[in-house]
This record gives C-alpha cells, structure tokens and sequence, in this order.
C-alpha cells in the first residue's frame, strides 16, 4: 500500500513538472487589416520548451513558435491575414497531454494612419512633465506595495500629478494657444526615483499612480476635440532595474552586459559620425548603462529589436498619438533605430518623431536628421532632432556670455540640415535650467528667447510653467518644480489670471499674445526666413508667405535705433504697416524709418 502511494505520489510530481503555465502574452491585442500584419507574440509562463501552438482560425496563421533558452517564454510569430475581422481566435498550446486554450483578442481599427496627425512647425509644442503639472486623482498618488523609496513631494519624490490633472488643464492650454503637448513617460516606473518615467516596468502598462491605459486614451480623444495634437515620450534604450525581465531574461542577450557587469555610460556621442571613430568607444556608447539601475537594451537581438518596434506601433495604435520624442537617441543601436523609425513611417505616413540629441553643434544634429547632407554613408530615417545648438546659443544669450550675434551665426549654419524647419526649437527643457534662471531673472532677455523661439523656424517648444517665468535651475527638483495651483495645499493658483503675480501675468500675456499671433498669421509659422546681420545689438528678420510678409526688429541695445524698411524691402511692395504687438497701423516719415526703443521688441506686419 505504502508503495503504492509512493508511485502515485512520484507520478503526481512528474505530472506536475511537466505541466505548463502560461500567464501573459505580448501585445495584448492587435487590429484587423493594419499594415503590420506580421506580429510576434512574447508568452511568459512556465515549462514553456517544446510546447507546440496551434491556431483555431485561418485567419491567424501561426508561422514560427521560437524557443529562447529560458523556458519561461515562447515567441509566437503570427501572420495577419487580410480578410481577418474582428475577432476572437482561440490559441491552443498543448505539451505532454496537457492543453490550455486561451482567446486573442484583434479589434477593429478605429483610426487608420492617416488620423495620426504628426506635428511641424504649424504647431507649438508644449511640454508636460505629468508628476509636477497637475494632481487630477488624489486617489491614485500610492499603490500598495510600491518600491519608490523618496518621501511624498520630497525632494525627488512624486508630487502626485498624473494624467486627470492634464485632462482637467486641457481649457487652460487651448486658451494659452498651444497645440500639442508632449507628456514625458507614463508607463509604470515601479522604481527607485520614480517620478521622472525614464525607468519602464512595464511597456503595455500606464503608471497606476499616473491613471491607466484607457484613461490615457481618453486624454487623447480630448485633447484632440479641442485641437492639440499628443506626443508620446518613448525610450528604446533602457528599462528600470525593477522589470520583471530582470533576473528571468528572455533570452540571454536581451541586455547589453549583467547588473553585475556591463559597460559604463559614455556620453561621447559624437563617435557616431566621427570619421576617425574608434570601435571600443563605439562600442562603450552603444552598450553602456545609462545609470546603473536603468540597464541597457540590446537592440541588436532581433527578437528585442521586434518586440520594441511592435510595442510602439501597439501605442500609436492604442492611443491615437500624433508623434513621438524619442530619448537618448544616440545611445541606442543606430541600425535599430533607423529600422524602428522607417517601420512607424512606412505604416503611418503623416507621423513625426524627434529625437533627443543632446549636442551643441549643428554639424553634428544634422548628421542625425533623415537624408543628411553630411553623413551620406548612414541614413538614420529620424525626421526630426532636438535644436541643442540654438537652445545653448538662447542659453549663452540669456546668461549674458554672448549677444544676439550667436542666434545669427547658428542660424547661419541651418544649411548643413536636411530639413531646419522639422528642428524642435527650444530654450529650456526637464534636463535644462529654466530660461528665467539662466537670465537671472532679466525679463526683457526673457522675452526675446521667447519672440525667438516663437518667429525664427523650426517647431517652437515651451517647457510647462514658461508662460509664468518659472525659474527653477541647478537640480533636476527645482526644474521640475511643481505647477503653482496644480496641487492641493498650494497657496497660489498660476493656472487663474487673478491669483498670478504682476511678473507672471506679464509673461504669461506676451506669450499668449505671440502664441496667438502666430495661430493667426500662417507666415510667422512657415514663412521664408531671411535675416540680417545684428549691428549694434539690434537684430532684424523677417519672414515671407505667398503676399504676406513679417518683419521683426530685436533692439538689444541702451539706445535707440531706426527700422528702415528701404533695407529691407524694394519700394512699392507694401502699403501698410501694422504693429502686431501693439495692435496699431504705423505711420511713416518720408524716408520710411520706424523708430526702435532701446529694449524692445517689434512684429510688424507688411502688406
């Protein structure tokens, strides 16, 4: 009898050891009739080796079932066919006797590509780091069991801002004149230092503190009623220390190096384009870790490589998203992200994606942008790039190092991009001192980053809390600080005309005003731009559209100086000049000089 029990006992374990588990697949779902018809599927589970996969529909073909090392996932590759509908389709997974049937889901597309918007230069990007704009949910601010370590609106802790808070500010950026936002990242950082997003836990999943998957949805079905396009923040070169992938890889080059051992950050990112490049370096900025608790992505294993690239196509897809930003852009496997970004094009035409490449010269940004003219031997497919090299040139501006002829001389140098009107122009940023700081605190100097940013070229971006002179600068905390009025307990409420300072109501009509401007006058936003060498700190352009002209003068100077439109435009091809600013038609002396106050700044309209 003992025996018997025994055997019974041994075959029940046996059993038991064999038997399989299957407890999520990735992507979630996909469409009837996308372009991307081919799709991996990542299984996780147990005791997944030698189980096989069968589909129930003819429709879902399976083509290939890969089995990594690690038993714990199954890749399923899958082929979409074109008459596939919406659809339920049963995948039967079976191993020694055992059988588990689980239902797929494919939904119909409720946007085809081209709803997907993109942006350019037509648009002004405002950008939203979401834990220090607006705390819509109190509710959410904590999740049970959470691994941040810092104190609630400590210094580097979470302030509680999420994506209700956007949602209840939609009114107040549409009034602003803003038409797209850029919200950093809100998938689930279930982290050390979570605030900031740039550590995944999670790449299908919204930050519980932040909301959820639908409710990020639904923020971009509303901002779209009210006509500003959304920006998704993505990061393809690392993912926090926390994922469940860590200490279970999927395959054993899933990860460039171990958490024990891996290659430090290196931040010479110009070994790219370097013609004298050596490989080891090459090597060092590919592979590095970023920081040690973000570990590094191997892009170059297909298998990675596929799961990204279907992962943001399943977001575009998802949410509705106009463009991405994509981080650390040249920290990633280049031959990857040129794949990555000639797959999302190719199936959504209308899209845009910048890249952030943080470097000052133009030469070398340029070399990142599609069809470069100075890197003919690599194309990257990148449309756009972050304009690093006017963003310092403001900055030297602002901090009194430099006068306004180094705007002129950068400028100057857009001959070397492929495209100087898809340049995300910007003066500050979540990584930067604010403007304000770096001017300390010189409003005038503020303005004119503002006006130049506004009518040069380019795609202006305005980093959240710009419209009130925020002044945060030497910490990533006091950058990031909170948005006055966003939170519970604040004493002052930025978001409500009558609560601002005089200082911050000032700001914040100037560029409501330039913003307004611009959304009314298409020249100031895709005019041909011409300017003219700054001559005793006065600086003139101007800009031109079909019969509509622009010119703006920048009088930088203790002293007054004069606007001869002669040099500027030939006799006879205006008739009236008006004052945008001051909203005002100008009246000429015979020699058709306007006169510049020292200090000042004009927008003239000229017909």
């Amino acid at each position: 009898m003992k025996k018997t029990f025994l055997i019974i006992v041994l075959l029940n374990s046996l059993l038991l050891s064999q038997a399989f588990e299957i407890n999520k697949i990735e992507p979630p779902n996909w469409w009837a009739n996308h372009t991307y018809n081919n799709i991996q599927l990542l299984i996780y589970g147990k005791n997944l080796d030698s189980v096989k996969v069968k589909s129930s529909d003819s429709n879902f073909i399976i083509q290939k079932v890969i089995y990594p090392e690690n038993n714990n996932y199954l890749f399923v590759n899958v082929k979409l066919k074109t008459g596939i509908g919406e659809t339920n389709p049963k995948i039967l997974f079976s191993k020694d006797g055992f059988t588990k049937k689980l239902n797929y889901q494919i939904l119909k597309r409720k946007n085809n590509s081209d709803n997907h918007k993109g942006f350019s230069n037509e648009d002004v990007v405002y950008l939203i780091f979401p834990d220090r704009f607006c705390d819509g949910d109190t509710t959410n601010n904590f999740f049970e069991n959470e691994k941040e370590e810092f104190e609630f609106k400590g210094e580097n802790g979470r302030f509680g801002g999420d994506i209700q808070g956007i949602i209840n500010k939609l009114d107040y950026l549409k009034k602003l004149g803003v038409t797209a936002i850029w919200i950093t990242p809100l998938l689930e950082n279930d982290m050390y230092m979570s605030y900031h997003g740039y550590a995944a836990t999670d790449f299908y999943k919204v930050d519980a503190r932040q909301g959820t998957n639908e409710l990020y949805k639904r923020l971009v079905e509303e901002a779209h009623k009210k006509g500003i396009k959304v920006i998704y923040d993505h990061v393809a070169n690392h993912i926090g220390i926390n994922h469940e992938w860590i200490g279970n890889l999927p395959t054993k080059t899933w990860l460039n190096g171990t958490t024990k051992d891996h290659l430090p950050a290196s931040h010479y990112k110009v070994v790219y384009v370097d013609i004298y490049s050596d490989s080891s370096k090459m090597k060092t900025a590919n592979e590095g870790w970023f920081v040690d608790y973000m570990p590094d992505l191997n892009q170059r294993d297909t298998l990675l490589a596929n799961y990204l690239i279907q992962n943001t196509i399943w977001w575009i897809e998802f949410s509705g998203i106009d463009g991405i930003r994509e981080d650390t852009y040249p920290y990633v496997n280049p031959d990857f992200m040129s794949k990555w970004a000639k797959t999302i094009l190719t199936h959504y035409p209308k899209f845009n994606i910048v890249g952030e490449v943080w470097k000052g010269e133009a030469a070398y940004l340029a070399a990142y942008q599609k069809d470069s003219k100075v890197r003919s031997n690599f194309n990257t497919n990148l449309p756009a790039v972050t304009d690093f090299a006017m963003r310092d040139a403001i900055a030297s501006y602002l901090a009194g190092e430099n006068n306004l002829n180094r705007i002129y001389e950068t400028l100057g140098k857009d001959f070397l991009y492929s495209n100087p009107n898809n340049l995300l122009l910007f003066f500050d940023n979540h990584d930067t001192d604010r403007a304000m700081y770096i001017a300390k605190n010189d409003l005038f100097k503020f303005k004119v980053a503002l006006a130049l940013v506004l009518t040069t070229r380019g795609i202006p971006q305005l980093f959240y809390g710009t419209e009130i002179g925020l002044n945060g600068g030497g910490h990533h905390n006091r950058i990031r600080e909170a948005f006055p009025g966003g939170f519970s307990g604040d004493s002052l409420n930025a978001f409500a005309e009558k609560d601002r300072t005089t200082q911050q109501n000032e700001i914040y009509n100037f560029t409501k005003q330039l913003l307004a401007l611009r959304n009314k006058y298409r020249v100031m936003r895709t005019g041909k731009f011409v300017q003219y060498v700054p001559e005793n700190d006065f600086y003139v352009y101007k800009k031109k559209l079909g019969d509509e002209k622009i010119i703006v003068a920048i009088n930088d100077s203790e002293e007054k100086r004069n606007l001869n439109f002669k040099d500027y435009f030939k006799e006879g091809t205006y008739s009236e000049v008006t004052d945008l600013l001051n909203n005002k038609k100008c009246s000429f002396e015979k020699n058709k000089v306007l006169e510049q106050a020292s200090k000042t700044i004009s927008i003239y309209l000229i017909r």
